[in-house]
């Protein structure tokens, strides 16, 4: 990608910064490398996405919208080792010429040119490219790829649990306590915990000592979704627990846009979250049905819960100026460009050009991989974002809205210093 001076300086300035990755799906070191990792590690978790959308395995991916069922063949087919490279590349490519050009899979091939040295992923590179990615496969990757490369010095991540080794740090998911299904769900629960559950309060109770677990094991935030959620209503929600408590699966009707459990225990979880300096992390806009995790829910979560601050992630995408309006009236809810870089770059810069205009600049935290599968894209995707970066600040600079200096300072908090002033039990 060409710069103008302006832009490489900025580039050449972000370089330099260290900074705090501020949403990965990441597990342990150990769990990524147990399995064969070649050319397809790259396409990572949003890249099969966009393989479905161009037509492979259509019809199986169809049926179950963001899962990918076991009869999805030729994608499965592309992570079992036991079938050759070049067979699987065969399958792969078709598609792969369809997908190359898009953000998703820009991000894989700046990792393959930035990490690994190879300029692009294609017929001609994919047998050395993944010979590079085998050799790479070993302990210390993470520290690698996160600290000697990107200069990350945590990386907030959302695995499931609180097991996490540097440079990662848990954000826990607060499903675990609100999305209670049955009542063999409630049993195994308060048994982890030495507790005996058989009214609402009860679990009420367990949900403060599992926070207050989650907290001395390291945790700085809870996941939630930007979900509709009206005001706790206590006398359904006691009738649901009863049901719960009786042998009934509580599971909403097609119907119903909340279940009244879970809408009463989230709130309180919420609460509790706040009252011990956790974040509430909430993922909104694109992702299946994204018309479901719309960001103007907020607007009545939020405020609804004044001692919580909320990590909006996404900005919204595609509801971004909803996201942004959001930001700037709310005190409590901050701007997270996790994954937007490489959702559009496009989208992502006319977004950060906007939110400059409305936004306060202690608001926005600056990036976030959201990978799962590919530590490797994480480069790529942070490059990505430092151009992104570089194109809206050099315009203003240029334009001569803020001094070169000014920037950089900015760049600073989102980078830096909002993350650490917003998840105030990161230590780092």
């Amino acid at each position: 990608m060409n710069y103008t001076e302006t832009e490489q300086k900025l580039m050449d300035a972000m370089a330099k910064m260290n900074i705090i990755d501020a949403h990965e799906h990441l597990g342990p070191e150990e769990l990524l490398l147990s399995k064969p990792r070649d050319v397809f590690a790259l396409v990572g978790l949003y890249g099969r996405f966009d393989l479905f959308s161009a037509g492979m395995d259509r019809e199986s991916y169809s049926e179950h919208g963001q899962r990918v069922p076991p009869a999805c063949r030729d994608f499965n087919m592309l992570y079992d080792p036991s079938v050759p490279l070049e067979k699987r590349w065969n399958v792969f490519e078709p598609y792969w010429q369809h997908v190359r050009f898009g953000s998703y899979a820009r991000a894989g091939r700046l990792a393959a040119k930035l990490y690994y040295g190879v300029d692009d992923i294609n017929r001609q590179t994919y047998q050395e490219l993944s010979d590079r990615i085998a050799e790479e496969s070993k302990p210390g990757l993470y520290q690698r790829i996160f600290v000697d490369t990107c200069r990350a010095a945590a990386v907030l991540t959302q695995a499931g649990g609180t097991n996490c080794q540097h440079p990662l740090v848990p954000v826990v998911r607060g499903r675990l306590l609100t999305q209670v299904r049955n009542r063999e769900y409630v049993d195994y629960l308060s048994a982890t915990l030495g507790l005996v559950v058989n009214t609402i309060d009860d679990w009420l109770h367990l949900c403060k000592k599992q926070v207050e677990k989650w907290v001395q094991e390291g945790a700085v935030g809870v996941k939630f979704l930007a979900q509709y959620n009206p005001p706790p209503d206590r006398t359904k929600a006691e009738q649901a627990f009863k049901k719960l408590m009786a042998g009934e699966a509580l599971v909403p009707g097609k119907a119903d846009r909340f279940e009244p459990f879970e809408n009463y225990v989230m709130h309180h979880v919420i609460d509790l979250a706040g009252s011990h300096d956790l974040v509430v992390a909430l993922h909104s806009g694109i992702w299946g049905d994204f018309r479901q995790t719309d960001p103007k829910y907020v607007l009545t979560l939020a405020p609804a819960h004044p001692q919580t601050n909320f990590d909006l992630y996404h900005l919204g995408m595609p509801f971004v100026r909803d996201a942004i309006v959001i930001g700037k009236n709310l005190p409590n809810v901050f701007l997270n460009l996790c994954w937007c870089h490489i959702i559009s770059q496009v989208q992502t810069c006319s977004g950060v050009d906007e939110l400059l205009d409305q936004v306060p600049i202690n608001k926005v935290i600056a990036f976030g991989g959201d990978e799962v599968m590919a530590p490797e894209n994480i480069i790529g995707h942070l490059q990505m974002a430092r151009e992104n970066f570089a194109q809206v600040f050099g315009a203003r600079i240029d334009r001569g809205l803020m001094s070169f200096d000014e920037a950089v300072q900015i760049l600073r908090l989102w980078f830096w210093e909002n993350p650490l002033q917003l998840y105030r039990r990161l230590r780092v």
